[in-house]
């Protein structure tokens, strides 16, 4: 088989041809979409618990309550700044990275927002917000997370999440996404 493959030139092609062939299929098939979530600003959206558990006005409210064996309760702050009707901004950032401390500068032009609470929490503390990063299903930092205030929440606030680097435009204008309390259009391409 080898000698037979050192001199047929159509045999060689033929291992060729399968070699990049096999090459091709695992290369499209390791890219598999993560190019719409590693890019900046990727975002996403979704409904999560932001009530601790336990909480007895939030049972008496109607507000939805993580079970207790779940996860840990929210700090207070947190839970304070979401019940006064405030947009809850989260940013999880790793100490010493560079992304990470590009987008908590971003962050500084929030305090001239109105009704804004900014939480940065170091990467080892995440654990603290489980009921927030298991429900939005956090996979690495930095992550911004703005939560919508209490009043526009349904069932249970709503929030967006955008991983990377994001400039302070993007950074507002996740914030004033997040409080949109106007009418919504459906896109229809």
């Amino acid at each position: 088989m080898r000698e037979q493959l050192n001199n047929n030139p159509l045999a060689q092609l033929a291992v060729l041809g399968v070699l990049l062939l096999a090459v091709g299929v695992f290369v499209i098939s390791s890219m598999g979409g993560a190019g719409e979530e590693e890019g900046e600003g990727a975002t996403g959206s979704s409904s999560l618990t932001i009530d601790s558990p336990g909480n007895a006005a939030a049972e008496a409210s109607g507000a939805p309550v993580v079970p207790a064996s779940a996860t840990p309760p929210l700090p207070k702050p947190l839970l304070s700044a979401w019940k006064s009707d405030q947009t809850v901004v989260l940013l999880f950032v790793r100490d010493g990275g560079i992304d990470d401390g590009l987008v908590e500068g971003t962050t500084e032009n929030l305090t001239s927002f109105p009704d804004v609470a900014k939480f940065v929490i170091p990467a080892k503390q995440i654990s603290r917000y489980g009921s927030i990063t298991e429900g939005l299903g956090i996979e690495r930092v930095p992550a911004l997370v703005v939560i919508s205030p209490r009043r526009l929440g349904e069932q249970a606030p709503t929030a967006s999440v955008h991983y990377g680097f994001q400039s302070q435009a993007s950074v507002a204008q996740a914030v004033i996404d997040a409080g949109y309390e106007g009418r919504t259009l459906q896109y229809h391409p």
